[in-house]
């Protein structure tokens, strides 16, 4: 998959949002050890004031251009500095751009501003790469998200996750076991370093399934799963997830 960078993502901001951006920040696996094949072009941007419905929209639209069918998928999160700073719990996402959303934007659907937990890791992910690509460093625009809550958010969102196993399968698999680590070690992991670390740590049976996800991710191996038994595995990291989560 060809390679995207990010001043064209800046520039879309400004573009759009003009002089509400306060900051715009990499982060996931740009940060975590570099792009895969399979990785999406992670960013937040920080904007002085709540965007408005046509904003979103031209964002949507721009952004289904530039964004998967052949090119580096984007995931683009908007947030507004008084909205997260001082940091609360479930904190507010005032836009969210991803191509798992992209039958529904293409069908014309705008994302609304709303609650989040999500927004937990990624604020976490932000703070701890410390990439600007616009703007001040992110720790002079964004609180810190307390231990508390981003365990909380993460451990709250294996439900969903649960749900898109059929349709997700390699991602669900591989997010699980970033929680998974997470709540174990405190840190955040690349997804494949996350994989590694619970393959160490599943049963044998399990093992297959995580190791076939981490190697597509990696562009290692093709995209198939009706050879492996997944529910089991999912079932168990989500075990393993509830334990931690104490």
């Amino acid at each position: 998959m060809p390679e995207t960078g990010t001043g064209h993502l800046v520039e879309l901001l400004h573009g759009v949002l003009g002089d509400s951006v306060l900051g715009v920040y990499a982060h996931g696996s740009a940060t975590l050890g570099g792009l895969r094949p399979h990785s999406d072009v992670d960013v937040l941007a920080v904007v002085r004031e709540p965007t408005t419905h046509g904003q979103r929209r031209a964002l949507v639209e721009e952004l289904l251009k530039v964004s998967g069918r052949g090119r580096r998928p984007v995931e683009m999160t908007v947030v507004v500095q008084d909205r997260v700073r001082p940091w609360r719990y479930p904190p507010t996402c005032d836009f969210l751009y991803g191509e798992w959303l992209r039958e529904d934007f293409e069908r014309g659907a705008v994302p609304d501003p709303g609650p989040n937990p999500d927004l937990a890791p990624v604020l976490t992910m932000v703070l701890l790469a410390d990439a600007p690509l616009h703007g001040p460093r992110p720790a002079e625009l964004l609180d810190p998200v307390p231990a508390a809550d981003l365990r909380r958010a993460i451990a709250e969102g294996v439900p969903e996750l649960m749900a898109e196993l059929e349709t997700d399968t390699r991602n669900v698999l591989l997010t699980l076991a970033r929680v998974w680590s997470t709540l174990e070690t405190g840190g955040i992991r690349s997804k494949d370093a996350a994989a590694a670390w619970a393959i160490e740590r599943l049963p044998a049976a399990h093992r297959p399934v995580l190791v076939r996800a981490r190697a597509v991710y990696l562009g290692d191996e093709d995209e198939q799963w009706d050879d492996l038994d997944v529910r089991p595995c999912a079932q168990h990291l989500a075990r393993m997830i509830e334990e931690s989560r104490g």
